[in-house]
């Protein structure tokens, strides 16, 4: 039977004023995941902005994290070429971090058999007892299809796989899906859940799968209308941007925002802000009961 990986928050990657990463901060976000019971955290998904940040800094925050942490870490080694997504792999194994997530190069537009050498050539070069992850980031990268994910994962050299779209439920492979801003829950067959939410709400994604694996009915529906609602407002801009605001007002430091705002918008961030400090307290009591 596939273990199930539980909620596993993509942390968002802290910055300090002059755009390099903010170690101290980072750490303080690692503290907040772990208390709010998540099973996992993810380095340098794409919510953690990871093309802003050079191999070295990377390396470096994994190596600490994993020192840091008190659940398993996932490193995300998505580069622009093959060279530094093995690299990355490399100093993340020696940091002690063995799961990886692996999307396809960023930047360029590839052909399914290019992803698909892509990712056999990166196998080739990880020692077997790296856990791989195939990572379909279809909105940053170049989408994976169903059937070039299938034949990745039948070579036994893959983990498993981070989707959002349900192809691989019912299969013996490892399915973690995501919450995307039109998936408010874990939805059936997965395996586990890459939560970008989590990074900023931890306690409100752990309680309703907790809620829904329970099969708690009356939780599970007020837990969902508040995810919901947190999605509304995620929905009005890119990511990270309303994930980045709701975590500096819980006390972290993730620096600016990676694309000014204008001053209409910053009006609607204002709006975001006093909802969700009448909106927290109600997600930590009720995920507290749940």
């Amino acid at each position: 039977m596939t273990e199930d990986h539980g909620v596993i928050a993509a942390a968002l990657t802290p910055r300090g004023k002059r755009g390099d990463l903010d170690f101290g901060a980072a750490f303080e976000l690692t503290d907040l995941l772990c208390t709010a019971g998540v099973s996992g955290i993810v380095w340098f998904a794409p919510t953690g902005e990871y093309p802003a940040f050079g191999i070295e800094e990377r390396t470096r925050l994994i190596y600490l994290a994993a020192k840091r942490s008190r659940v398993p870490l996932y490193a995300g080694v998505g580069a622009v070429s093959l060279d530094d997504s093995i690299e990355l792999a490399r100093q993340a194994l020696s940091a002690g971090v063995d799961r990886v997530l692996l999307p396809p190069p960023h930047f360029y537009q590839y052909r399914q058999e290019e992803i698909r050498e892509f990712y056999l050539q990166f196998a080739a070069h990880m020692p077997k007892h790296a856990a791989i992850y195939i990572s379909n980031t279809p909105s940053v990268t170049t989408p994976i299809e169903p059937e070039t994910a299938l034949e990745l994962l039948a070579t036994g050299r893959f983990a498993g796989i981070e989707d959002a779209a349900s192809d691989f439920a019912g299969h013996d492979y490892c399915w973690l899906a995501t919450d995307g801003a039109k998936a408010t829950a874990r939805p059936p067959g997965a395996h586990g859940i890459i939560s970008a939410t989590a990074s900023a709400a931890p306690e409100l994604v752990c309680a309703l799968d907790c809620a829904l694996r329970r099969g708690d009915r009356e939780n599970t529906a007020k837990l969902e209308t508040m995810l919901q609602d947190f999605h509304g407002w995620m929905v009005q801009f890119a990511q990270p941007v309303i994930l980045k605001v709701a975590a500096e007002l819980r006390g972290i430091k993730v620096g600016p925002l990676p694309v000014p705002v204008s001053a209409d918008r910053e009006r609607v961030l204002e709006e975001f802000r006093q909802w969700f400090r009448g909106w927290l307290p109600s997600v930590k009591k009720l995920s507290a009961n749940a």
